[in-house]
């Protein structure tokens, strides 16, 4: 997922990030601001220029936005919420959504109390009577929230504290969320209830902290409201939605609510003579802009977070640490993982080219196992090397150009493509190698899928469908990827740049030849290894003849017998591609078997 065009990453931020926030983006990439949220139009004018989209809750990230937004590879979200992407539409294109989840979570819950408070006294009434020049103290009396019962549903980071807080005023609290541990709401002073019609007619005021999904949307309707308690109250600082607002306001009508304190509205800003404007100009309702997160300290804490994991994404390559689409992984396995991750990538890339032919060809087989062993084994989530294999496996493939194939959206890629791969591990290293981890490869067709013997021995000996499997094995020397097998050649090379693989007879005085007609082309050798066939593999006696050139890549194999007892592969660096005609010209001279060019 890191950029690696040479020049600076282009970011779009739509609305108002924090100063340091700005800055951070500024030090990596090309950044244009737009401190007013951009509608979709204009996106649609310039998002297709961009790598990254900064946004706050004004600014909707739609479905068609998404699409036109063909480089963009991340959506950053400067606070909780992510009701305002579609983040379905972003998984299927790729895109890793990431959000801040505790930036201002101290804000709202703060905020929460702050309208609890307000509501309770009646300041806002007060404070305007005041100023109108009139003194009306026994117009604006307030009730104490002093032994009073708090109702909370969704006892999460921000439930949590406002839990806390409200313990500290001597408020009695009961909460409504089927995921919260009890050990957790035991040690906040919380009492848990199963059901929500538990909760509602016991408490004096009750307050939402969840987020906008199917099941929360309406979740506080017209049977709910006439459940609370005659002369209760209710508040909202998470999500517009989540309570019907034509109900609320038709319960504040007949009075069996006393009051209703809201920071957020289906419809921001709200509509002239629509139910959300009703419903915040009733005497009874306090209502603020969706002010929960606007602090100092939040807008710059959720500005600095996603900034950093923008930074993270684009320029380092790593996994962010709140990423909305992405599966969880801890920051000491993704370490872990790292290396493997480039090295699976190469192994996917080079089994294509190798195997199906050349770039720009097509796959023949689709069902793959990959076996981690050794330390790599005991990992628990292997996501990220799955990804990088149908990212590798995909890259050279024709009609795959455009796919941004990443951990986000791997597994429905692979699904639409109708690739299947199974994963084991085994925790013991392989008895055969002194590697710490090891990933061996194994390609079968369809119908033959079968499940991986243990050990690079016993899967050399099997054979499909006449011939032995298709094989890679690898493994990591520090952050370096090596490639320790391929086929029945135990090799040690490591899979990058332009690679001359060529498989031919044991015979005397082929590197010189080989490196004579390169020379004469004007190609450089960059490093040379050669491996014997291994004694335990049972060998065909020919192959079909190929020579095939495609977008300037080639390959050769030669029909006939061997001349040879034992095969070897020799695998060349070289420092660029060459054509179908000097691969020829290496075949006639040494009579190879077969030759390839791959890129990696």
């Amino acid at each position: 997922m890191s950029s690696s065009e040479s020049y600076p990453s282009k970011v779009l931020v739509s609305g108002e990030l924090s100063s340091d926030g700005l800055a951070l983006l500024g030090k990596s990439f090309d950044v244009h601001e737009y401190r007013q949220a951009l509608l979709e139009p204009n996106l649609l004018e310039i998002i297709a220029n961009f790598d990254a989209l900064v946004v706050r809750s004004e600014t909707k990230v739609t479905k068609v936005v998404l699409q036109a937004g063909r480089n963009l590879k991340v959506v950053a979200r400067a606070g909780v919420g992510v009701d305002n992407i579609d983040v379905a539409e972003a998984t299927k294109l790729g895109i890793v959504v990431v959000n801040s989840p505790s930036g201002n979570i101290g804000a709202a819950a703060e905020h929460t109390i702050a309208l609890m408070m307000a509501m309770a006294r009646r300041i806002p009434d007060a404070c305007t009577s005041l100023k109108n020049g009139t003194w009306q103290r026994s117009k604006f009396v307030g009730v104490e929230v002093k032994g009073k019962v708090l109702g909370i549903v969704g006892l999460g980071k921000v439930g949590l504290i406002v839990a806390r807080l409200a313990k500290g005023l001597g408020m009695t609290v009961v909460a409504f969320d089927p995921y919260t541990s009890p050990t957790i709401a035991a040690a906040a002073g919380v009492r848990l209830v199963s059901l929500l019609t538990e909760l509602l007619p016991i408490v004096d005021f009750l307050t939402i902290h969840t987020p906008l999904i199917a099941s929360t949307r309406g979740m506080i309707g017209p049977t709910e409201l006439e459940e609370m308690k005659p002369g209760s109250r209710i508040l909202n600082v998470a999500r517009g939605g989540t309570v019907d607002e034509g109900a609320l306001l038709a319960t504040l009508k007949s009075g069996h609510l006393a009051g209703a304190a809201l920071d957020v509205f289906i419809t921001e800003p709200p509509t002239a003579d629509s139910v959300t404007a009703k419903l915040i100009a009733h005497p009874r309702v306090i209502a603020t802009p969706h002010l929960g997160a606007s602090t100092i300290e939040a807008e710059e804490n959720v500005s600095i977070d996603v900034c950093e994991q923008v930074v993270d994404i684009l320029v380092n390559g790593s996994l962010p640490r709140s990423a909305v689409n992405a599966p969880l992984i801890l920051p000491e396995e993704y370490q872990k993982l790292q290396p493997f991750v480039r090295l699976v990538e190469k192994m996917g890339s080079l089994y294509t080219q190798h195997y199906d032919g050349r770039p720009g060809g097509s796959m023949n087989r689709n069902t793959f196992e990959l076996t981690y062993q050794g330390d790599l084994a005991s990992l628990t989530n292997t996501k990220p090397l799955f990804a990088a294999f149908i990212k590798g496996l995909l890259a050279p493939v024709s009609g795959s150009e455009g796919i941004n194939v990443n951990i986000v959206n791997a597994e429905i890629v692979a699904h639409d493509r109708g690739i299947v791969v199974n994963e084991q591990r085994f925790r013991e290293p392989n008895e055969d190698t002194s590697y710490s981890s090891l990933v061996t490869l194994v390609a079968r067709p369809p119908s033959r899928a079968s499940s991986l013997t243990r050990g690079a021995k016993n899967l050399l000996r099997s054979q499909d469908e006449g011939s032995s499997p298709r094989i890679i094995s690898g493994t990591c020397s520090g952050d370096r990827p090596l490639i320790t097998r391929l086929g029945k050649f135990e090799a040690q090379f490591e899979p990058e740049g332009n690679l001359l693989i060529c498989e031919d007879n044991d015979l005397p005085g082929k590197v010189g030849v080989v490196g004579s007609i390169l020379g004469q082309e004007g190609v450089n050798i960059n490093f040379m290894t050669v491996s014997s066939e291994s004694s335990d593999d049972e060998t065909g006696s020919k192959v079909e003849s190929r020579i095939a050139d495609k977008d300037g890549s080639a390959c050769y194999e030669n029909e006939g017998p061997l001349l040879g007892s034992q095969r070897v592969l020799m695998i060349l660096g070289i420092d660029r591609e060459v054509s179908v005609h000097i691969m020829g010209e290496i075949a006639r001279m040494l009579g190879v078997v077969t030759a390839r060019v791959v890129k990696l």
